[in-house]
C-alpha cells in the first residue's frame, strides 16, 4: 500500500483536517478521502490528496 496525504483548508487557508491515507492507487485514495471529507462535513472546503511522492491525485479548490 502507499501513502497519500489528505488535507482541507478553511478560506483563511487554516488546516481543518491533515492526515495519511493508505491505499492501493490513485482512484482508491481519491475514493477514500472524499469519504473521510464527507464524515468530517468538510466536502465544501478547499481540499487535496497528494502521494507521498508528490504526485496530485484529488484537488478541490
Amino acid at each position: 500500500m502507499a501513502k497519500f496525504y489528505l488535507t482541507a483548508f478553511s478560506e483563511t487557508g487554516e488546516h481543518l483536517l491533515n492526515e495519511v491515507i493508505e491505499a492501493n492507487s490513485d482512484k482508491e485514495a481519491s475514493e477514500k478521502g472524499l469519504h473521510r471529507l464527507q464524515t468530517e462535513k468538510l466536502l465544501q472546503y478547499p481540499s487535496r490528496v497528494v502521494r507521498s511522492s508528490g504526485g496530485l491525485v484529488h484537488f478541490h479548490p
